[in-house]
């Protein structure tokens, strides 16, 4: 499987965001819609209470994960979705931080959003992605 996935950056708008503006998938490719991925260790525990750079970088790795399962990885994702349950900025770019670091280059477009609370006991992170996958010819 390969990724087809092209960013778009505009040289039209700012050039301060840490992320593409738009990306686009090619005819054929296999999309992969990924569930929230949530900061829960294999016992369905969520790790690093209280911590929102813990709780970012588990609910990476689960992303991690659930991509190479469906056959994908990070350079395969599309766009992504962060949602941090906090009323602070500091909080939300902490965990953008950890977002960011983990697709390095592969700067997708994504969304940072402050929510009042996620489903699971001292959850404070989970990201959305949606991922596509070209069959090679």
């Amino acid at each position: 499987m390969g990724s087809g996935v092209r960013l778009i950056r505009s040289g039209s708008l700012s050039d301060v965001v840490e992320y593409a503006y738009a990306a686009t998938a090619p005819a054929g490719a296999r999309l992969i819609f990924l569930a929230g991925a949530c900061p829960l260790d294999e016992d369905g525990v969520t790790v690093a209470v209280g911590d929102y750079v813990g709780q970012t970088a588990k609910a990476i790795e689960n992303l991690q994960v659930a991509l190479k399962d469906a056959g994908a990885s990070l350079r395969d994702v599309i766009s992504t979705r962060v949602l941090v349950a906090s009323t602070r900025q500091a909080d939300l770019g902490a965990t953008w931080q950890v977002v960011r670091d983990a697709f390095g280059e592969h700067d997708v477009p994504s969304t940072l959003l402050g929510v009042t609370v996620l489903g699971y006991e001292d959850q404070l992170v989970e990201i959305e992605a949606v991922a596509a996958v070209t069959d090679p010819s």
